[in-house]
């Protein structure tokens, strides 16, 4: 009877196997875990936080780096919410910070502006309807990792839990994250990248 659960303890077995690390705080997680993922990824990265502010302040060089990836067919979204829209000005109440959500939103789309029109590079706002689930959950994709940041009432993402998934087939947490995220992109506006 001990065996199989010491075997448990110190090997995942089930859905739990899906669970590379967590983090009680998104910048917990070290911006070289980021970097790594993001270099590695070969077909797809998908950036699903509301404003993906932060990447370019953490990821040195993230336009080339992103230019790069775009050019060698990896396909790089970005998903962030409309800077004018109800729910962005709601959490900006929420928030009460100095640099807000709508402006982090801007600073995301001028990096990604520089990038100019490159083909596999795609950036949309979360559809209305949507807004608020998005706000609320961020997910980052890179091939078959994840980085999923549930918000936490008033705290800004930084400030939020983190984990880092890897997909071991479907049905798992890494594919109800990865869904999710899917599900709002198939409903958000297209951004002109141009």
């Amino acid at each position: 009877m001990l065996w199989p659960k010491i075997v448990r303890d110190v090997f995942k077995t089930g859905p739990d196997r899906e669970i590379v690390r967590s983090y009680p705080y998104r910048s917990a997680c070290p911006s070289t875990v980021w970097g790594q993922l993001i270099n590695s990824a070969q077909a797809d990265l998908y950036f699903a936080g509301y404003t993906n502010y932060f990447l370019w302040l953490e990821q040195p060089n993230l336009v080339e780096t992103l230019r790069r990836k775009a050019e060698t067919g990896c396909r790089v979204r970005f998903l962030m919410g409309d800077p004018d829209g109800d729910v962005t000005r709601q959490r900006e109440a929420i928030e009460d910070v100095a640099l807000s959500v709508s402006t982090r939103v801007r600073i995301s789309l001028e990096h990604l502006r520089r990038l100019g029109p490159q083909e596999g590079l795609a950036a949309r706002f979360s559809a209305p309807v949507d807004a608020m689930n998005h706000v609320s959950l961020s997910v980052f994709r890179f091939d078959q990792d994840a980085l999923v940041t549930p918000h936490l009432a008033r705290l800004v993402g930084h400030d939020s839990p983190l984990m880092h998934l890897r997909g071991q087939g479907e049905g798992g947490m890494w594919s109800r994250f990865a869904d999710h995220a899917e599900e709002l992109w198939e409903r958000g506006t297209p951004v002109p990248l141009s």
